[in-house]
């Protein structure tokens, strides 16, 4: 299928090339460019008002991430879900943030204090989110949450490096989010996160995190067999 880009005005202060990226990276996450969509360059050049030259530069920078796979001379096409690239990203992630948290349950009480008012605010917009069903909004919110514990770590530029790692991960989850229960028990696994670390317990948090983020990794054969089309046939087992 072609892709059916939505309309996006380019900011004349910034580089284009990078907006483009930002633009098309997360309608790629959003699978709203769902897995064999093709990225035509005429047809980006044409949506988005600009020269050949950026459009090349942000698919060259989506291939780096995995997110799609291009065919010189001919099309450059959305990637479909790799399940052992999610794994491993989930491995990264895991064993980041398992040492992030546990620096914040090892804060000071009254740093302790002023991240959980922090976090508080985010799973506070992450509940409406979830009472008006927008799920898009959701999912921004869950990924501020955990950028937040980064930052209060001291680790900020360890969160996009994750990122740029986990397009398939992400993808995946964002399957996931809508089923029944998933986007409340996120919610739940974030509250329990956030009351290991106000009470200063770095063991616990540890504990909580471990389970939050093996939720959609346990859940594969559900969402693959609700979404088939999305997976990618030469992981299909993994």
């Amino acid at each position: 299928m072609n892709a059916q880009i939505t309309p996006f005005r380019l900011e004349k202060s910034r580089h284009a090339a990078p907006q483009v990226f930002e633009y098309l990276r997360e309608q790629i996450m959003s699978l709203a460019l769902a897995p064999g969509t093709v990225l035509s360059r005429a047809d980006l050049v044409d949506q988005f008002g600009v020269s050949q030259t950026p459009i090349r530069d942000a698919l060259m920078r989506l291939a780096e991430e995995g997110l799609v796979d291009i065919y010189p001379q001919h099309a450059t096409v959305v990637c479909a879900i790799n399940i052992a690239l999610a794994r491993q990203a989930h491995f990264l992630r895991r064993s980041v943030e398992l040492e992030v948290v546990h620096t914040l349950a090892s804060l000071a009480d009254d740093s302790r204090a002023a991240l959980v008012a922090r976090l508080e605010a985010v799973l506070a917009r992450q509940t409406a989110m979830l009472g008006l069903a927008d799920y898009m909004e959701f999912s921004a919110q869950d990924q501020r949450f955990h950028r937040e514990m980064y930052e209060a770590a001291a680790v900020p530029d360890l969160w996009p490096l994750i990122r740029r790692q986990s397009g398939h991960l992400d993808r995946l989850r964002r399957l996931h989010l809508p089923i029944a229960g998933k986007a409340e028990a996120i919610l739940a696994d974030h509250r329990t996160i956030l009351e290991a670390i106000a009470v200063g317990d770095p063991a616990r948090a540890q504990d909580m995190l471990r389970s939050h983020l093996s939720g959609t990794l346990a859940n594969i054969d559900e969402i693959r067999a609700r979404y088939p089309e999305y997976f990618d046939k030469g992981t299909i087992t993994a």
